[in-house]
């Protein structure tokens, strides 16, 4: 076996599951999960329709580098999104994939060097465990970044030390972030990006959530933008990732892509085509036609948007979360251990929340998840408000 895996640490929704074994919850009252970060509004119908007129493809083995037309239709929005002046080419700086976490995971397989001396792959904390675990596997050392009100929940880029920082190899970031939902502005992202030319490590920047957000007006920025607008219109060792799952509501497609660094999306399909991942052709077509379309996007913010209006209103007097700038998440402190929170409501109100120490790790200086819990607001608007209301009778049993 890879003495690798003994190094993987219990998956969040395990610890979970045994905090929540060792109470039992009134039958009498609804379960209501806020949990799972898995979006439950429709799926846009004409994918549905996409994929049953092109069951025919099941016939054919697809290519790991995929349709040239999906390619482009995915460059086509990345321009469009970000405004990279058409900069992306959809022939060598695109490569579809089975939604982004199997990305993020295989990503470390194929850049990290485990015979580097040290070999480091830094993350925030808290965190999405599939970085983790990824430089677990890959034979490099994580390090964490702390995401603390003090510093706008970003990960703390001075607690890194030049050594640290030589030692390099890969960095992961999330933003919107999961859990806090904290964007990272463009100078930030730049002062990264002028961080990983000097040490030359590789930027993976998780962007999943970028297209849940509540000003139509001020969408977040993305890494490449950032590249883009200091004049790096070659991505060097920066590289996106992007999923349909939260933006289009359809987690069960497993459709997104990697862009970025041609050099990189070189070797990482070497790696793939040897991984045997390529999304299957019905998959891409299907793909295609949600990438070219923005209204049901815009519609699915909406809904997110009186959803957060509704829960921050009734929570305001109790739990009092803050709005984050974008994302699904509310990252909420609690009044007592994170753990007996969620166990408690759980036992009292049959509501499950993730406590934010199953997101985190100690460092030394603290443990960034402690005293938190993460509320997914992916239910519908009815039972969210239900769950808020319930937490209410909750705090105020406290």
């Amino acid at each position: 076996m890879n003495p690798d895996l003994q190094r993987l640490h219990p998956y969040p929704f395990e610890k979970l599951n045994r905090l929540k074994q060792a109470v039992t919850a009134p039958e009498n009252i609804q379960h209501i999960a806020l949990s799972i970060g898995e979006p439950r509004h429709p799926s846009p119908h004409f994918v549905v329709e996409s994929l049953i007129k092109h069951t025919h493809l099941l016939s054919n083995y697809p290519t790991t580098k995929g349709l040239a037309t999906l390619r482009e239709a995915i460059a086509s929005w990345l321009d469009q999104r970000f405004g990279l002046q058409q900069t992306i080419d959809p022939e060598t700086q695109v490569l579809p994939v089975n939604g982004t976490r199997e990305a993020l995971f295989a990503f470390a397989q194929c850049v990290v060097d485990r015979n580097a001396s040290n070999p480091l792959v830094l993350m925030p904390n808290p965190f999405y465990q599939i970085y983790e675990g990824a430089a677990l596997l890959a034979g490099a050392q994580p390090v964490y970044m702390n995401c603390v009100a003090d510093n706008n929940y970003l990960p703390d880029l001075e607690s890194i030390s030049a050594q640290q920082w030589q030692d390099c190899q890969l960095i992961y970031i999330c933003t919107p972030g999961n859990p806090t939902g904290a964007v990272m502005p463009i100078d930030y992202l730049q002062r990264l990006i002028g961080l990983a030319q000097q040490y030359d490590f590789i930027i993976a920047s998780d962007e999943c959530y970028s297209e849940i957000y509540f000003d139509e007006q001020n969408p977040p920025v993305g890494l490449l933008q950032a590249a883009q607008a200091m004049g790096l219109s070659g991505y060097n060792n920066c590289m996106v990732f992007h999923s349909l799952s939260k933006r289009s509501n359809l987690p069960g497609l497993r459709s997104g892509f990697v862009a970025g660094d041609a050099n990189i999306i070189k070797q990482f399909l070497l790696y793939r085509t040897y991984h045997g991942c390529a999304m299957p052709a019905l998959t891409q077509s299907a793909s295609i036609a949600a990438w070219a379309d923005e209204q049901h996007v815009i519609e699915n913010r909406d809904q997110y948007r009186k959803k957060f209006d509704a829960v921050l209103d009734i929570l305001s007097a109790t739990l009092q979360p803050v709005r984050p700038d974008a994302g699904f998440y509310l990252w909420a402190r609690t009044p007592l251990d994170d753990r007996d929170f969620a166990q408690q409501l759980f036992a009292t109100q049959n509501i499950t929340l993730l406590p934010g120490q199953f997101l985190s790790r100690a460092t030394d200086q603290s443990n960034p998840g402690k005293n938190f819990v993460r509320m997914a607001l992916v239910a519908e608007a009815d039972e969210c408000v239900s769950a808020a209301h319930r937490i209410n009778q909750f705090m105020q049993s406290l």
